[in-house]
């Protein structure tokens, strides 16, 4: 009876726990509701911070704080350019590293330290936001905030005493907010003379150090020190207002203004060589300043002649006469193709004496590099220059200011004349039919000059300064400003008009500045503001 009481009692319980979860299934499905109610989608602006902390663990700074903006475009940049980056990056580390390598070794009696492995690994830093800040001063400031999770591979082996030691980084955690600030901004690329680096918090930096195949970090009690010795060293140097300071280049040079003009008169060439098949050679002289990326200025084209004479007389504005250098080129003028080099001569500044003029026949030479030198005979140009150095005394900063606030030429420019500055500030609601990459040309007395150009922006902000000496105040002449747009490099679009204005100079030379906005022509909504001042001798 004892067994069989046993059979029958685990049978029914068998029966029972098949019953139950049968009849529980069919009740469950049976009283569960059948209504499926619409999901509910909110903006993110309505949940709370906890409810965003819920759905987004690590939320990017500029969604918490409006002041930080997206730079997922630099982080794309970042993520194509990293394994060329890489490289360039640990050549230079091993370069900057190697003479603070030797100097030690020798000091501590080591062997040799070298870099076994040095790669930063595969994965980029990544950049949660960025903040700009707008001063009235001349810099930009930057604040990005920083994140690297990266897979580098550092090995660095240590020889001494014979004995070998290998230690190796892996693992590395960064996250910082630095602080960048570019000043003081000049008017020579890259716009900037200095870059200084601060940091605004202590940086978190996690990674791993093995040494003899232990890791190092993973030893209780150690990673806390390493972590608290590299914060407090790393702030101790950089933690704001402290700065890591970076030039760049030099102030003096960014900062140059004109100190003088050189007047250059190119008188007459002779014996010339002969470029031309059926006749003779159709002379032409181009001259202009080094370090100057103004247009050269050229002599009338003497046809036929190989001894031509010019008596043509140029002004040019002279910033650093101990680095300049005034050059010659004198070309054959084709009517089809490329025009082709006679020869060329170049006279530095320093070789002559202030307010002395120069009478100076110079021997052409194909290019004024020795190894390229040919012994034919190219001619001879003859031409008189004088340098003309504007007066200190009379131009404190540069420039000097009349009672009114204005300022005047400085002393040397020709008398009864003057100095045109033309400042080409920003256009507005460009539009191109095709492409919009703006660029500004002036127009004036026949010389050009033109802005750097704008890649795809309506509304281009140039901030450039042109200057032209006058012999006489302008009054009848007119200014012109194209605007143009540059297509691409690679393209089948041509360059295209954006539009153009022409301004009468009488208003300038009575008012002595303008600063306006001129509706462009042929532009639909198009505007260009340009700040013209007269500055009299």
């Amino acid at each position: 009876m004892g067994f069989v009481s046993t059979l029958l009692g685990t049978f029914g319980f068998g029966i029972g726990v098949s019953a139950g979860i049968v009849i529980g299934y069919y009740l469950f499905i049976y009283f569960h509701s059948t209504d499926v109610k619409d999901l509910k989608f909110r903006p993110l602006v309505e949940h709370d911070s906890q409810s965003l902390e819920r759905m987004l663990p690590e939320i990017p700074l500029w969604v918490k704080n409006p002041d930080f903006d997206r730079v997922d475009w630099l982080n794309k940049f970042l993520e194509n350019m990293w394994p060329y980056l890489d490289k360039a990056i640990c050549k230079t580390a091993k370069e900057i590293a190697k003479p603070i390598i030797a100097e030690n070794t020798t000091k501590y009696k080591i062997d040799s330290v070298e870099f076994q492995t040095l790669t930063l690994g595969s994965l980029p830093p990544t950049f949660q936001g960025i903040k700009v800040y707008i001063t009235d001063e001349k810099e930009l400031i930057l604040e990005p905030v920083l994140k690297w999770a990266g897979n580098p591979n550092i090995t660095v082996v240590v020889k001494a005493f014979g004995l070998k030691a290998s230690a190796q980084v892996i693992d590395l955690q960064v996250f910082a907010i630095p602080r960048i600030t570019l000043k003081p901004l000049v008017p020579s690329f890259p716009c900037f003379a200095k870059i200084y680096v601060s940091l605004m918090e202590k940086p978190h930096v996690d990674f791993g150090l093995r040494l003899l195949g232990a890791d190092l970090m993973s030893i209780p009690g150690i990673y806390t020190v390493v972590q608290e010795i590299i914060k407090n060293q790393v702030a101790s140097m950089y933690l704001w207002p402290k700065t890591l300071e970076i030039p760049i280049m030099d102030l003096s040079s960014a900062m140059k203004k004109p100190v003088g003009i050189l007047h250059v008169k190119v008188i007459r060439a002779y014996k010339l060589k002969k470029k031309d098949l059926l006749g003779k050679s159709d002379p032409y002289v181009k001259l202009k300043l080094t370090e100057e990326k103004l247009p050269s200025k050229k002599t009338k084209v003497k046809h036929n002649n190989l001894n031509p004479e010019w008596n043509e007389e140029f002004r040019l504005v002279v910033k650093d006469p101990n680095s300049q250098a005034l050059e010659l080129l004198v070309f054959d003028w084709e009517k089809v193709g490329k025009h082709d080099k006679i020869g060329m001569q170049v006279i530095p500044l320093k070789q002559l004496s202030p307010d002395e003029p120069k009478t100076l026949t110079l021997e052409l030479v194909k290019t004024m590099d020795l190894s390229e030198t040919d012994d034919k005979s190219r001619g001879q140009i003859v031409v008189e220059l004088l340098y003309s150095p504007f007066k200190e005394d009379a131009l404190p900063n540069e420039v000097v200011e009349d009672a009114d606030g204005l300022e005047k030429a400085p002393e040397g420019t020709p008398a009864g004349g003057g100095l045109l500055v033309i400042t080409i500030h920003e256009a507005e609601d460009l539009e191109g039919k095709h492409h919009t990459n703006p660029y500004a040309r002036i127009i004036f007395k026949g010389e050009e000059r033109k802005t750097k150009h704008i890649k795809k922006n309506r509304d281009p902000r140039w901030e450039e300064e042109f200057q032209f000496v006058c012999e006489e105040p302008p009054v009848n002449d007119k200014l012109q400003v194209d605007v143009h747009s540059k297509p691409s490099t690679i393209g089948i679009h041509s360059k295209e008009n954006l539009g153009y204005v022409v301004i009468s100079l009488a208003d300038v030379i009575t008012n002595k500045r303008i600063n306006e906005k001129y509706n462009l022509i042929d532009s639909k909504n198009g505007r260009i503001q340009i700040e013209l001042q007269w500055r009299p001798s």
